[in-house]
């Protein structure tokens, strides 16, 4: 008896989850294929991802949904994406049941969209995706195969909430702890050359642009939205969100020079660390690609096996103790991780994990095309 892969599992769950919509839904929840602009938005802010959300379906289509989403994901990362998507309810006790962001409500654990692109499990290529407040993931599929798996971003808000008991509960603690015990464990020499500014950005600087490239620079937080807000009011919240939170960190324009994203890579190549060191990384690399089903991610750590692992460089900026604000990347070729911690008095996390060279399985379609299409 076979298993079916993971492209198979994608397949049998979305053509469950489109056939159980009705005609309305099913207009929100499924595009064509290739759809390229919409296909290429992604957001981690709780704007309208597109697609078709939670609350707009019946409990039955919401289990159906969420089995899409788990074969996309390893059950750690499931079980971290959902936790986050929990707390909306945190989130909102927090803020005082006041953010609205122009609707019934604003902090809202079921405003999390999915949409398919193209025919599941057909010949052609097609793609999925799920996103809402701090979490977004797509895949997608060529050849019968996953070939693109980033972006996929994970954030917390609150990255730390108390629990009864002595432990609190911090989903993304793997990224945050790993990351600091390895600049930590850097002679003051080694440390430098990784270390950007002593000033953290207040966000992930490749922001949720489809596409990163040599020489970006941080984006501001109104640009991260489907669009600029039209009231005033939270237009005004969004800018004001951005400016306070770099007034707040005393951001300096050579700051933000600082950690300009660059080809090539900034920071402390791995190459330039001790064996436990490169241990130590490999870890955290894992918190990252760990988030998929375990045969892509073991696929995806293949490309950083042995001496590959030499060319990622480690970049960090902030503080090192904790609750400093801080930042770090990991580089290299067909990697880009970004983590932010600045936020809320340091207890909002952003992460992602891209591919700059395949993010939305661009490089590997380009090759399908020129195969199937364009001939030799």
């Amino acid at each position: 008896m076979t298993h079916p892969n993971a492209a198979d599992r994608m397949a049998a769950a979305a053509r469950a989850w489109l056939d159980g919509l009705d005609d309305a839904q099913r207009a929100d929840a499924w595009f064509p294929w290739p759809s390229e602009d919409e296909r290429h938005r992604w957001y981690y802010t709780p704007t309208d991802h597109g697609g078709l959300p939670l609350t707009r379906q019946r409990p039955a289509q919401q289990s159906l949904a969420m089995q899409l989403l788990r074969t996309g994901t390893s059950r750690a990362g499931y079980v971290t994406a959902t936790t986050i998507m929990g707390l909306e309810n945190i989130l909102d006790e927090l803020e005082g049941w006041t953010v609205d962001w122009g609707r019934e409500r604003g902090r809202d654990p079921q405003l999390y969209w999915m949409r398919v692109f193209g025919e599941p499990g057909g010949d052609a290529p097609w793609s999925w995706r799920f996103g809402g407040h701090h979490v977004s993931i797509q895949h997608v599929v060529v050849d019968g195969e996953v070939r693109g798996s980033t972006p996929f971003f994970l954030g917390a808000d609150p990255a730390s909430s108390p629990l009864l008991g002595p432990h609190p509960l911090r989903p993304l603690a793997g990224a945050e702890d790993l990351a600091r015990d390895l600049v930590r464990s850097l002679d003051e020499p080694t440390a430098a050359r990784a270390l950007l500014t002593p000033v953290a950005p207040v966000d992930i600087v490749g922001g949720n642009r489809p596409h990163v490239a040599d020489g970006d620079l941080l984006m501001a937080l109104p640009d991260v939205w489907r669009g600029h807000f039209t009231e005033r009011r939270l237009a005004d919240r969004v800018a004001a969100m951005h400016s306070g939170a770099e007034e707040k960190a005393g951001v300096r324009p050579e700051d933000h020079e600082a950690v300009r994203l660059t080809d090539p890579p900034k920071g402390l190549p791995a190459a330039d660390m001790s064996d436990e060191q490169r241990d130590q990384l490999r870890a955290l690399l894992g918190v990252y690609l760990d988030r998929i089903p375990d045969e892509l991610a073991d696929r995806e750590a293949e490309k950083f096996a042995g001496d590959k692992l030499h060319d990622v460089h480690l970049a960090w900026a902030g503080g090192t103790e904790p609750g400093q604000p801080h930042y770090y990347r990991l580089q290299g070729p067909h990697l880009l991780v970004e983590y932010d911690n600045t936020q809320r008095d340091v207890n909002h996390v952003h992460t992602v994990w891209r591919d700059p060279e395949n993010d939305f399985g661009d490089d590997v379609l380009a090759r399908h095309r020129q195969k199937f299409h364009d001939g030799p």
